[in-house]
């Protein structure tokens, strides 16, 4: 399935921008768990409850998204139309309420992605549910999933295939793409959620980090400095880019696996996508699409092309 953008979306950002808030999203009927982690926190997972005997396939989501972004509601719907399952685990306080650890999420965060599918898969052993089970990630999920597969090797082979889509592979790249120019404006809106929620968090934690040090932070290189870095046993921001980084594990990969980015996404540009993978590792890097648009058709124009995209190849190699 190759991807061709709409003539009326011209460039990244409004590939990038128009599909997250223009088009209009697919009602998906989610029943939500909480789980109570190993560490005395907890995670939401939103379920599309299908047939025991159809796929499950599970979605890791984005920085600052939820099973409410436009790219799960649009993959969840697909799958709740085939009667599959389906499960979007939400990263720690990203489902509305905050969490209760001294800790936030990462994109190296495999040993979150480990806990998470263990325990959908030995639920779906219990069951007797005979299904495929499959994973998918995006952007930052997309990073996590594919560090946990690399690191994971022939141990994540419980999973029958996987898809990335638009993850920044290399974080230090990403960092510098979206720290000037126009990409400001991806910076900003991380932060403006991001913030508020590391307040929150001192407020549980005092003096977990600086909190003027915080304020003055204009870039996710400050950010990920003061919070994400410290918080998850990194040394400083250039230490967790570099060792998160799905780039690096790309090789290591046992399961058939679609590594999705556009080459105009402008978290990441195209000069830096890695070339090398393993050969189970289906590297796609279309020219246009931005970072997960993939729009189709005439305005107002469509969100379907990319659920399609991930359930053929998961089917075709799953």
């Amino acid at each position: 399935m190759k991807y061709t953008a709409p003539f009326w979306l011209p460039s990244g950002h409004l590939q990038t921008i128009y599909p997250a808030i223009a088009i209009s999203k697919p009602a998906v009927r989610f029943r939500r768990e909480r789980w109570d982690t190993p560490d005395g926190d907890f995670i939401d997972i939103d379920f599309v409850d299908g047939q025991p005997d159809q796929p499950l396939v599970v979605l890791f989501h984005g920085l600052e998204g939820s099973s409410d972004s436009h790219y799960a509601r649009a993959l969840m719907a697909d799958v709740q139309a085939r009667g599959w399952s389906g499960a979007v685990p939400h990263f720690r306080g990203c489902s509305g309420e905050a969490n209760r650890a001294p800790r936030f999420y990462h994109s190296g965060d495999a040993a979150e992605i480990d806990w998470i599918v263990r325990r959908l898969h030995a639920r779906r052993q219990a069951a007797s549910a005979r299904g495929k089970f499959y994973a998918t990630g995006v952007s930052l999920g997309g990073n996590a999933l594919l560090r946990w597969l690399g690191e994971s090797q022939h141990q994540a082979e419980f999973v029958d295939a996987a898809c990335a889509v638009s993850a920044p592979l290399d974080l230090a790249q990403g960092g510098v793409s979206l720290s000037s120019g126009f990409n400001m404006i991806y910076t900003r809106m991380f932060l403006q959620t991001l913030k508020p929620k590391c307040v929150a968090k001192l407020q549980q934690f005092p003096g977990l980090f600086d909190l003027d040090a915080l304020h003055a932070a204009r870039d996710l290189y400050a950010f990920d400095n003061i919070v994400t870095a410290p918080l998850h046993g990194y040394h400083d921001t250039d230490d967790y880019w570099n060792r998160a980084s799905a780039k690096h594990v790309l090789g290591d990969i046992t399961v058939p696996t679609l590594v999705l980015n556009a080459k105009n996404d402008p978290f990441l540009p195209g000069r830096h996508l890695p070339q090398r993978a393993s050969s189970r590792v289906v590297l796609d890097y279309p020219e246009q699409g931005g970072h997960v648009g993939f729009a189709v058709g005439g305005p107002p124009g469509r969100i379907n092309w990319l659920p399609s995209k991930l359930i053929h190849f998961l089917e075709q190699h799953g």
